[in-house]
């Protein structure tokens, strides 16, 4: 009687699951496995909200295949210890997972296979492609811009989409283990009321609603802050509660598809730069821009992660992600160019803050947009066309005041005239609305003309 483990990561589904598929395909026994481990649930960049998401996950996958038949083990400790443990306990001869490209990953890997004196097998599944050591530039070198990417990214042959599985046959005796309360993961940090919930079950329903509705017009309306014309399914295929894999085979004709497509391949842009550049997690990709001296003020950073700047787009985007644990994509770029350019506060701390608040956080997705917006990453661009003017950029993507309206209530008033730039307002309206500037909302922290001026010197210096 052939056994085989499966242990499960961050790809908690069991439709187009290769690593599952196979499992089933080829033994009599299969056990599913996922490991609490401390060093990710309790470590600098673990997160409340995060937690939660992942606990739904698992409540999900265990149901989906206590259906089949099987369920899931759930065990707390070291992988390779509890590996090798329930290697031992059900005899199996190979452990089966999904490949991932992050360094802690890679190296946690390693370790396993070193430890583990029997078959440990990699699948793909993680991203649409099923190899990232196919990707580079027709010199061989890796790539550090986006579009020769996506161009490459697009030609690379896709997998077939893996069976699901029928039936799931566990091994009698083996002590199954239960999920633990979420108090018991969470050490520290912030649960927002209105997130998103976790699981497969939750994450096709939406699936289906977007590819059904929302994604014919994407390329039109994925700015509008206000619309929120996006598919949210970014904590879905950070979790792998969604196959990025089968998601391109379900994608309908149009240019709404093809540029949601194109932000898929964003996503494994990032995971390939983490991959390639392991270092990149630490520190600036523009070696010109490691010398850069970000100023360190705990006052101006707390007022950032508060929603308390006085530019109103910026403080509804931070309220956002405190009430959601998500923010839009085009507010995560105004908020990180408030920061850095703004503020002159290191990159990193908005990573560290993203990363503790966003059911999504991703650390190749959070490390390379932040670093985007910062120009100190790949796909460089000049710094200027990355300094956003934030009352232009809500001009611009907030037009109907809406996104701003819903977020920071004390403006509801303020007519649209006023709403980007409600310092200006006259105090004779001020007191009209009863809203005080100063007082009732803030009062700009920061004149961006004079701030905009310093960054550029700041770069200008540093290059």
């Amino acid at each position: 009687m052939k056994t085989i483990i499966v242990w499960f990561r961050n790809d908690l589904r069991i439709h187009d699951h290769p690593a599952l598929a196979a499992a089933c395909a080829e033994a009599d026994h299969v056990v599913p496995v996922f490991i609490l481990n401390d060093k990710l649930l309790r470590g600098d960049r673990s997160s409340a909200n995060r937690n939660r998401f992942l606990l739904e996950s698992l409540s999900d996958l265990k149901q989906s295949l206590i259906e089949r038949g099987g369920n899931l083990v759930i065990r707390h400790g070291d992988p390779a210890s509890e590996l090798q443990t329930l290697v031992e306990e059900t005899g199996a001869t190979a452990v089966y997972y999904t490949a991932d490209y992050t360094a802690y990953a890679v190296q946690r890997d390693k370790a396993v296979k070193v430890t583990l004196d029997i078959e440990f097998r990699g699948f793909p599944g993680r991203l649409a492609v099923s190899s990232l050591d196919k990707l580079a530039t027709k010199t061989g070198k890796p790539h550090k811009v986006f579009t020769p990417f996506w161009k490459n990214w697009q030609q690379i042959q896709r997998r077939d989409i893996a069976s699901l599985p029928r039936e799931i046959k566990l091994p009698n005796k083996i002590p199954v283990g239960a999920l633990p309360k979420l108090e018991a993961l969470t050490a520290s940090g912030e649960l927002s009321p209105d997130a998103l919930p976790g699981g497969e079950t939750e994450a096709r329903k939406r699936l289906k609603a977007w590819l059904d509705g929302g994604i014919h017009d994407y390329h039109q309306g994925n700015n509008d802050m206000a619309a929120d014309a996006t598919s949210r399914l970014s904590s879905y295929l950070h979790f792998g509660c969604l196959s990025p894999r089968e998601i391109e085979t379900m994608l309908p004709r149009g240019a709404g598809a093809e540029a949601w497509h194109r932000q898929l391949a964003w996503r494994e842009f990032y995971h390939y730069i983490i991959y390639k550049f392991p270092d990149n997690t630490a520190q600036e990709f523009q070696e010109r821009y490691r010398s850069l001296k970000w100023d360190n003020d705990p006052k101006l950073l707390r007022t950032w992660q508060d929603g308390q700047t006085g530019y109103p787009v910026v403080d509804a985007a931070m309220r956002q992600l405190k009430q959601e644990g998500w923010m839009h994509n085009r507010a995560r770029l105004i908020v990180g160019s408030f920061l850095t350019k703004d503020l002159w506060l290191d990159w990193r701390l908005g990573e560290r803050y993203f990363m503790q608040m966003l059911i999504d956080g991703d650390q190749a997705n959070n490390n390379g947009n932040w670093q985007w917006i910062a120009s100190v990453g790949v796909d460089p661009a000049p710094v200027f066309r990355r300094l956003y003017n934030p009352s232009s950029q809500q001009a611009n993507y907030d037009p109907s005041g809406a996104y701003v309206r819903r977020y920071v209530p004390e403006l509801k008033d303020v007519p649209d005239k006023y709403l980007a730039e409600p310092w200006k307002m006259p105090k004779d309206l001020q007191q009209e609305i009863s809203c005080f500037i100063g007082k009732d909302y803030p009062a700009p922290i920061v004149d961006h003309a004079e701030a905009r001026k310093a960054a550029l010197e700041h770069y200008r210096s540093a290059a």
